[in-house]
């Protein structure tokens, strides 16, 4: 079992995954099939943290003749030929299905297309799911692939910590509480709801593999943590749920309960940007939840899904162009809202602490970085199940 783990943990299948999909380093172009060599992490290496220490490599110029760069997050260049387009672009793709862009679209449009309740439920998991695995990263503080002889695609998770794999538990963790949420509300065939959600999660893993950023076990670990922390929550949904629309104590808990998580995150011997990835979440989590208790109590426009239950199928151009409107307009206020409050937000706190503009270290500070990720992306929750319903009912579109 020892030596199972072990291989799992090393960089050997992450490497000959890629190799697989056609993704080999510029210095491989033959592209054998043999196993890569394991390198060392003395050749202008691309190693997670362990970069953070690193002189920044020499600059990279425009790719030719087929030869694409990558970047680490400490300027480590690194060059790599894709031969099969169709699995870099499958994998690019399923690897932003891990991140802000889609958690800042697909979550509020569950919200103001299909049920709040599926939403909510979604969002609770996806928060405490999120950041129990950010928090185990720098518990465990497991490195990253080595590379070589790991093609590395991505700069800026690369400076985080490896175990476990937070796309692949968010992944998990989205597209089954969605299945389990919505099985028992919509006719639709729950085999298909059953592949879609492997799928999914299926995608996002694989492609945690592909851009080098996680090692076979970190995945593993990853869609486990997140099954088993699913199948703990289930049986308190409902309850939760009744607490978050109706206990008077909810607004104050869902600010102060986050904060006091985010100013106690683990501390660790230089920058991460897990510590702001997690008060990002927390803090459009919390500002969520405050959204979903005032809807609550005062009666906001809320959204039917009777269209839907009868079955997809039955959905009429009508019914889609509400959806689209809902989509594109909540979207424009919710980016607008992150927009405008990163700039007030900002201000302020080089107001308070005097810092330059262009001082990146001020800002990564634990007085500056938590409250200006957590008032931004607290604002944008609160904005989007607040704000949007009312002016969606104001343009009609209810």
């Amino acid at each position: 079992m020892a030596r199972l783990l072990g291989t799992l943990r090393s960089s050997q299948p992450v490497a000959r995954f890629q190799r697989c999909c056609g993704l080999f380093p510029a210095g491989e172009e033959g592209g054998g099939g043999g196993d890569p060599a394991e390198g060392t992490r003395d050749r202008g290496a691309c190693n997670g943290v362990g970069a953070q220490r690193r002189p920044a490599a020499a600059g990279r110029g425009p790719p030719r003749n087929g030869v694409r760069g990558g970047r680490g997050p400490q300027g480590c260049a690194q060059k790599y030929i894709v031969k099969n387009y169709f699995y870099y672009y499958l994998f690019k793709f399923s690897a932003a299905l891990g991140e802000e862009i889609f958690y800042i679209t697909f979550l509020p449009f569950i919200y103001w297309n299909i049920d709040h309740s599926v939403s909510r439920r979604m969002i609770i998991i996806w928060s405490i799911v999120m950041y129990i695995g950010q928090v185990s990263k720098d518990i465990l503080k497991w490195p990253r692939p080595l590379s070589p002889p790991v093609v590395k695609l991505e700069m800026r998770t690369d400076a985080e910590y490896g175990m476990p794999s937070t796309h692949a538990m968010a992944a998990t963790a989205i597209s089954f509480s969605f299945l389990i949420a919505t099985m028992n509300q919509y006719k639709y065939p729950f085999e298909l709801g059953l592949v879609a959600a492997f799928v999914f999660s299926t995608l996002v893993c694989l492609s945690r593999l592909y851009t080098g950023m996680h090692t076979v076990l970190d995945v593993i670990g990853g869609a486990l943590i997140s099954a088993v922390l699913l199948m703990l929550l289930y049986p308190a949904w409902d309850m939760i749920d009744h607490l978050l629309l109706t206990s008077p104590f909810c607004p104050l808990l869902s600010i102060v309960v986050p904060l006091v998580l985010c100013y106690n995150y683990p501390k660790l011997d230089y920058y991460s940007p897990t510590r702001g990835d997690t008060t990002t979440i927390l803090g459009a989590g919390a500002g969520a939840t405050v959204g979903f208790w005032l809807n609550n109590q005062y009666a906001a426009p809320a959204y039917t899904s009777k269209n839907l239950q009868l079955g997809f199928p039955l959905i009429t151009s009508k019914i889609a162009m509400v959806v689209l409107a809902r989509f594109f307009v909540g979207i424009f206020v919710v980016l607008l809202t992150r927009q405008l409050m990163k700039s007030v937000v900002l201000a302020t706190l080089r107001y308070w602490y005097k810092f330059p503009i262009g001082d990146l270290e001020a800002r990564r500070r634990l007085e500056v970085e938590v409250p200006y990720k957590f008032i931004t992306y607290s604002s944008v929750g609160f904005s989007a199940t607040v704000i949007v319903p009312l002016l969606h009912e104001l343009l009609g579109l209810m």
